[in-house]
């Protein structure tokens, strides 16, 4: 899966086999994003960052634009088993990230 490790992330959203924790959608929020912009960010974005360093499973860190097509949007998630894709936080991405 070396190169291409954004399908089964993006067949999960498609599918609508994902769930949000409560800190992502509180992110959101606080962001003024919905739902629409972290689909579109995952679906069409790039995988940014990949970190192995948790115990709870390796987290991917994609990076897109909302569905504004201005918007940088961050995308944080991990898989939670084969049926699920969990997003752990979402964000605006700023310069200083990038």
């Amino acid at each position: 899966m070396p190169g291409n490790r954004l399908a089964p992330i993006r067949e999960k959203i498609r599918l609508r086999q994902y769930d949000m924790t409560a800190h992502a959608a509180e992110e959101m929020a606080e962001d003024n994003l919905d739902i629409f912009d972290i689909e579109q960010a995952v679906l069409n974005g790039r995988l940014a960052k990949i970190e192995k360093d948790d115990p709870r499973g390796t987290k991917y860190v994609i990076e897109g634009i909302g569905t504004d097509q201005a918007t940088p949007v961050g995308v944080v998630g991990r898989f939670t088993g084969e049926e699920r894709y969990l997003i752990i936080t979402v964000y605006v991405v700023t310069e200083r990230q990038r």
